[in-house]
């Protein structure tokens, strides 16, 4: 009998490179796919911004009723005006206010974070105590909860505490978070043990391990925690709708649902405003972030 031709091996090298090569051109181009989706809306801020009340109508006529056919965005805007962001920084005082109150409400949630938590996933990193694991376990399990769950339990404290629409009644819960403790704590779990007994042998206290050995080598999770902190409660929206009621208190993510759509090009120029911020931070801190995230994924 006649054995089967074989197919020779530098031609199934060759193959299995091209079908590996599509598998990626595949999954590039769905990435590349997703990725314009999600950045669509943001592209459309710059242009909107910039865009005179006309215009901005004419292309939203068909969304309004009152032209037909279909939408047609303008990533460059034909008459190109500044006159939206002349009236949010000249003639609305209450962005500023409502800017500051974001700034405050911020700085306060992550200062007392760094107070509360640093200490927090320093001793679940760096000791082994009864109840511990336990401990460390509700930490978690409390992350998990959304805040719809916690949201009459909060409620009925705040009030006993006198502290609804009040700022605090957003900054006390956010500052007991277990989001950021969970971070810092991945990131304390990749210092070498090793380096803590040595510390400790050599005279060392707790307290100079914490600051000199823990603080440096834990510093990635410190500041993605951070980071990321700024970028959710920057952008907070939730916790201040169900706790403050008068405007002077709210944060600058309520200001935007108050401006009705006869004014898009108006919350345009807000939405840049506030987006101004959190691409600084993020870009300052994206390499301490992806360093970060980097750590927390590693198995402790």
């Amino acid at each position: 009998m006649r054995s089967r031709a074989t197919v020779p091996a530098w031609v199934v090298r060759l193959y299995g490179r091209w079908r590996k090569k599509r598998t990626a051109w595949f999954a590039t181009g769905i990435c590349v796919a997703v990725a314009a989706l999600i950045c669509a809306p943001l592209l459309m801020i710059p242009g909107g911004s910039l865009m005179d009340g006309a215009e901005m109508r004419q292309i939203l006529s068909p969304i309004l009723g009152e032209g037909k056919g279909f939408a047609v965005w303008h990533l460059i805007p034909v008459y190109p005006t500044i006159g939206h962001f002349y009236r949010l920084l000249i003639e609305s005082p209450a962005f500023y206010q409502l800017f500051w109150n974001t700034v405050g409400m911020t700085a306060a949630i992550l200062l007392g974070q760094l107070a509360v938590g640093l200490p927090s996933a320093w001793a679940f990193a760096a000791f082994r105590f009864r109840g511990r694991d336990f401990l460390f376990g509700l930490y978690v399990v409390l992350m998990l909860l959304p805040f719809q769950v916690m949201l009459l339990p909060q409620y009925i404290v705040l009030q006993k505490l006198h502290l609804y629409n009040h700022p605090a009644a957003v900054i006390l819960p956010a500052v007991f978070s277990t989001f950021p403790v969970f971070i810092m704590y991945r990131g304390f779990t990749q210092i070498d043990a090793e380096i803590l007994e040595a510390a400790r042998l050599d005279g060392a206290g707790e307290l100079q391990i914490f600051f000199r050995i823990g603080l440096p080598l834990g510093r990635m999770g410190i500041q993605a925690a951070m980071v990321l902190g700024f970028l959710e409660y920057w952008n907070l929206v939730e916790q201040p709708m169900a706790f403050l009621e008068e405007q002077a208190t709210w944060p600058l993510s309520l200001y935007l649902p108050q401006i009705t759509i006869s004014q898009a090009g108006f919350a345009f120029a807000v939405a840049v405003m506030v987006l101004i911020p959190a691409l600084f931070v993020f870009a300052l801190g994206q390499d301490a972030l992806e360093e970060g995230i980097a750590y927390i994924g590693v198995k402790g």
